[in-house]
């Protein structure tokens, strides 16, 4: 590799030489991750890949060296992708520029995926560029949007409290932390050519993912000057032959290896099995990050997965104080649901809200629930009055831009 390219100067090399074996055994205590049980049948141990899902485009846009980029987490998926592509690429005879970006999501990283992309770069000989939110890392992300949450419910900007944590419906841990800012980076680093946007994820994995194309138009990259694919060139692996390229490539993670998980990604992901929630919580390295997960889970009153509390994956990590404080905020969450379930269909967000100031018994029973729901979550909220909500809903209708005529 000729280089490490990293955005920020602090990041060396590490440990970037350390390479963790895929154990077949359990031994000395290490979480074996057996080979057999997660191989395709009647495949058998290869070393070899199978071939890669390619597009006429692809190829179009690799016969005229198009930068090729993939984004890695150290999973799995990501470091069988980059290994495929880059023999595809030495057997085409592609002469294009070929980087692997990594988006560091900062504290909720698991320890080993920065090395474990260290690791992949140097077995294959590309350069690794590591990219960051500027604005902070994920906590820091969930915490502002908590704080941003509190101040518009206090302000009522919103008749329901919003939760702080990224959802499935609502993923912006991967829309702002990982796509946006690798889409960002690429733009600027090739700047007059034709990219291709790769990725690891497969039609195996997900109802959601099995429609997804083998290549598509990336549309965070595509300009009238640059023509740019998101391509998924392993997307009808099985996950057998996934786990066969990166052992016969001597690449694995410790969140695998020795921790007993099966994915990789936020080392408390808000779409992970309890299985690897708790393979999460056994890593010591990770039990700072999850008590402060735990402790926005308490202040927030928001379970960390829907009705699934991170704190109930490993209580012996928190102590008295914060079970105490969590045991509250389970109360007052159910109190808080419960009260919120008492508003009428016709005061929650819609598109264009507010769009009619509500009734002086709408706007009562609107006060009285801000003035229980501020007092269990500690909001130090205004208009907990009726006609203190009806003024507040006139001043924000009158507040909103001047509609065209006629509409």
């Amino acid at each position: 590799m000729d280089a490490f390219c990293s955005a920020s100067a602090e990041q060396g090399r590490g440990d970037s030489e350390r390479c963790v074996p895929l154990p077949t055994k359990r031994r000395q205590g290490i979480l074996a991750l057996d080979i057999d049980a997660n191989t395709a049948t009647g495949t058998g141990w290869d070393s070899e890949c199978p071939p890669i899902a390619l597009t006429p485009e692809v190829e179009r846009l690799l016969a005229a060296d198009a930068a090729v980029a993939i984004g890695v987490s150290g999973g799995k998926d990501s470091g069988a992708v980059a290994i495929a592509v880059d023999r595809h690429l030495k057997a085409i005879g592609h002469a294009g520029p070929r980087i692997l970006i990594h988006a560091d999501l900062g504290r909720v990283e698991w320890r080993d995926s920065l090395p474990a992309c260290q690791r992949l770069a140097e077995g294959i000989g590309w350069d690794l560029v590591i990219v960051r939110r500027q604005a902070g890392d994920l906590l820091h992300r969930w915490h502002g949007r908590w704080a941003n949450n509190v101040a518009r419910y206090a302000a009522l900007e919103c008749v329901q409290v919003i939760v702080p944590w990224s959802t499935p419906s609502m993923r912006f841990c991967t829309s702002e932390m990982k796509t946006r800012i690798i889409a960002s980076a690429l733009a600027k680093r090739f700047s007059g050519r034709p990219i291709l946007n790769i990725t690891g994820i497969r039609r195996q994995e997900s109802a959601n993912r099995r429609g997804k194309p083998i290549s598509a138009i990336d549309t965070n990259l595509t300009t009238r000057t640059r023509e740019a694919f998101v391509w998924n060139p392993i997307i009808e692996w099985p996950i057998g032959q996934v786990w066969r390229t990166i052992a016969a490539a001597g690449l694995t993670h410790e969140a695998y290896a020795v921790y007993g998980s099966t994915r990789v990604s936020c080392v408390f992901c808000i779409m992970s099995s309890i299985g690897d929630i708790r393979a999460a919580a056994s890593c010591p390295e990770n039990h700072e990050i999850y008590r402060a997960m735990v402790d926005l889970e308490a202040r927030s009153t928001f379970a960390f997965q829907g009705s699934r509390w991170l704190a109930d994956t490993a209580p012996h990590l928190l102590d008295a104080d914060m079970r105490r404080a969590v045991t509250r905020a389970r109360l007052a969450a159910h109190e808080r649901m419960q009260l919120e379930a008492r508003l009428p269909r016709h005061l929650l967000y819609v598109k264009g809200w507010p769009t009619s100031v509500p009734s002086h018994e709408d706007a009562e029973l609107l006060a009285s629930i801000r003035r229980r729901v501020s007092t269990l979550l500690g909001i130090d909220a205004d208009y907990l009055t009726g006609p203190a909500v009806r003024d507040r809903y006139g001043d924000l209708i009158a507040a909103k831009p001047d509609r065209p005529a006629g509409t």
